[in-house]
């Protein structure tokens, strides 16, 4: 990394006044005399810089001298306040004088002071140096700022020290440039949310905990410093046994001036409690009567997919609408079809169930879906329509079935002129929904939908939920007039509101906001070119082929790949005829062009290759026989927020027919 001129020599300066004031010119001088003096050979007649190098290093003045310059990596990224914070990590002998902090501003410092009892790695043997491991990462997010640990090796007592600088403000009451002081911070309930991820030495990811963290109890103790121990408890079906236990010191910055006793704090936490227990008890005898009056409708709505509660991972019931929330993703997307696409890029992986039995229901909070990377349609299509309501349209979660009776998910939006709209979270794709009349005689020919949706029990958003109470629950004749009471029967918005409303509640889980993501799209493409150029080289070596590769081919196929991925995005086709006349050009006549493209969501060449070998059409490109042959690769990944990213890979060969 160059720096610019004037910061050269300011730095340069520096350093001289550092060395004057140090005297180290003095000292060398000494040591000079001293090893002419001693160590100078009669025959010798000048003393080498190395051998000078090697006096000074041996007497410690080099030491000396990079202890007193103390360079300190600057570890917080100045960013705009609107923007969330990314991993701010310190290691164990971090002071708040090294990093970029606002003194008129008041900071919670947590420490992970490592981890044990995580006897699920008793027997993980001690990763050797270099040694490709498991490894485990802690997330946490805090009144919208998020922060990651760095990954430590998996084992029993995991090494984990880093810490976390949190900023405690109150973002209303004109109190946002305040200093915050014991009694405000004591009505901040938000809690430091903590997920625990492991990642294989493949890169998969999995959920080990999620944690709520109450931090005021460092209020009530001495100095503003308070040590905690937390068991960490699993998740899904095994959210009430321990995973592990984490040590945690949190301390307030600058000191407070005065503690709260602990009492007091105790009873603003009971308090809450309290108050959220009752606000959840009155919703819930609330969902049950208005179940009763649905059932008494018609008797077979016992049958329909209504999703009043849903289990987080912690195995917790909340209401449905509080895992839907208008979310802005600032600048890291652009149109509500970017949106889609970065949702669908995320990976879907069903919640894991052991045995058999059928499907293990988990709908994840937003921070455990981001930070896995991957989730159920349920965890998609609450994200979707969090980003599509960010978008100022009219948005809600349908829950349904697909074909065969599989219990679904999936976005609906209503435009201003009636026009409904299904989007498939899993997919990006987008349907129009046209509903017929069971009424009417069918017209000569009866167009099948291209949804594949086929019965919807109800919707909701974060300020409403409808259950279907029309005769028919299927998709395709179902009228979506949302304010038509004999159709679809609302739930009181203000029930909603007292239980699903920012604030609420104690209980429900902040929305953390979108991260940037931290792959460098050129550098990744490349690897895995590389990558796929070397196993395709093995592949064909194995069947006693050579391999030859052309450099220009696999650059045209660039705009092809560009192309893909913008019709993904927009459902628009552009691009395409330049692509082929290049081929064309490229392509000798009395040659043939073969290419095959293809999608993936991660980026794993060896897992991508084996599954480019399953497709026919690929395997004749790779294995590809005759005269001249000619092999190109092109790989281009698309970054998305989350470090989730679309990869696309085309494979492509030429060659002379003989005939």
């Amino acid at each position: 990394m160059s720096l610019p001129p004037e910061k050269a020599s300011e730095l340069k300066q520096l350093i001289q006044q550092q060395l004057s004031k140090m005297d180290v010119h003095g000292r060398i001088r000494e040591i000079l005399a001293e090893t002419i003096r001693e160590e100078l050979a009669p025959d010798q007649q000048h003393l080498s810089t190395e051998d000078l190098i090697k006096a000074l290093r041996r007497r410690g003045i080099i030491d000396d001298v990079m202890k007193e310059l103390n360079f300190v990596p600057d570890s917080v990224d100045q960013e705009l306040p609107s923007s969330p914070k990314h991993a701010v990590g310190f290691d164990k002998q971090s002071t708040f004088k090294k990093t970029n902090i606002d003194p008129t501003r008041r900071y919670l410092y947590l420490q992970v002071l490592g981890g044990k009892a995580f006897l699920e790695h008793l027997q993980e043997p001690e990763p050797l140096p270099g040694q490709v491991c498991s490894t485990f990462t802690l997330c946490l997010h805090y009144r919208n700022q998020r922060f990651r640990s760095k990954p430590v090796p998996c084992a029993c007592e995991p090494d984990f020290h880093d810490g976390f600088l949190l900023e405690v403000h109150r973002e209303s009451l004109g109190d946002g440039t305040r200093m915050a002081d014991s009694t405000t911070m004591l009505s901040i309930s938000d809690p430091i949310h903590m997920v625990l991820i492991k990642t294989d030495i493949f890169g998969e990811t999995t959920l080990i905990a999620s944690y709520f963290l109450e931090w005021r109890s460092v209020l009530g103790s001495e100095n503003g410093v308070t040590s905690l121990t937390v068991e960490l408890m699993g998740v899904g079906t095994e959210s009430k046994v321990s995973v592990g236990i984490l040590n945690i010191k949190l301390e307030m910055y600058p000191a407070l001036n005065q503690t709260l006793s602990q009492e007091v704090v105790n009873t603003q936490l009971a308090l809450e409690r309290q108050k959220t227990a009752e606000k959840e008890r009155l919703f819930l005898v609330y969902a049950k009567q208005w179940w009763r009056e649905y059932l008494q409708i018609r008797p077979s709505h016992n049958s329909r997919l209504v999703k009043i509660f849903a289990q987080d991972e912690n195995g917790i019931n909340r209401p449905v609408c509080s895992y839907v929330k208008p979310l802005r993703a600032g600048r890291l997307l652009d149109t509500p079809r970017q949106a889609a696409r970065f949702v669908n890029v995320l990976g879907y992986e069903r919640a894991p169930v052991i045995g058999g039995g059928g499907k293990q229901e988990q709908w994840c909070t937003l921070l455990a879906f981001l930070c896995r990377n991957k989730g159920d349609c349920e965890d998609h299509a609450n994200l979707l329509c969090s980003l599509l309501l960010g978008y100022g349209l009219e948005a809600f979660v349908c829950v349904g079935t697909k074909a065969k009776g599989v219990p679904h998910a999936w976005v609906m939006t209503c435009g201003t002129d009636g026009t409904i709209t299904f989007w498939e979270s899993l997919t990006g794709h987008r349907y129009i929904h046209k509903p017929t009349n069971p009424d009417e005689p069918p017209p000569a020919e009866q167009p099948k939908p291209l949804y594949p949706y086929r019965t919807i029990g109800c919707v909701f958003n974060h300020q409403m939920f409808l259950g279907n109470c029309q005769p028919s629950d299927a998709v395709e004749t179902c009228v979506f007039d949302l304010n038509d009471e004999s159709k679809w029967k609302p739930m009181s918005e203000e029930a909603i509101k007292s239980v699903c409303a920012p604030g609420a509640t104690t209980s429900l889980p902040p929305f953390p906001p979108l991260c940037a993501s931290t792959i460098d799209a050129s550098v990744t493409s490349n690897e895995i070119e590389m990558q796929l150029r070397l196993l395709v080289s093995e592949h064909r070596k194995d069947l006693g082929l050579t391999t030859v590769w052309e450099d220009q081919l696999s650059y045209l196929l660039s705009p092809a790949l560009a192309s893909y991925e913008f019709e993904r995005t927009t459902s628009i086709s552009a691009g395409n005829e330049e692509f082929q006349d290049a081929i064309r050009r490229a392509v000798p006549d009395g040659h043939t062009f073969k290419g095959f493209p293809i999608h993936f969501v991660y980026r794993n060449a060896r897992r991508a290759f084996a599954t480019c070998l399953r497709s026919p059409f690929c395997e004749e490109i790779i294995c590809c026989r005759g005269d001249q042959v000619r092999l190109a690769v092109r790989v281009r990944v698309f970054t998305y927020p989350e470090s989730a990213c679309a990869v696309w890979i085309m494979f492509a060969c030429k060659y002379r027919s003989v005939l």
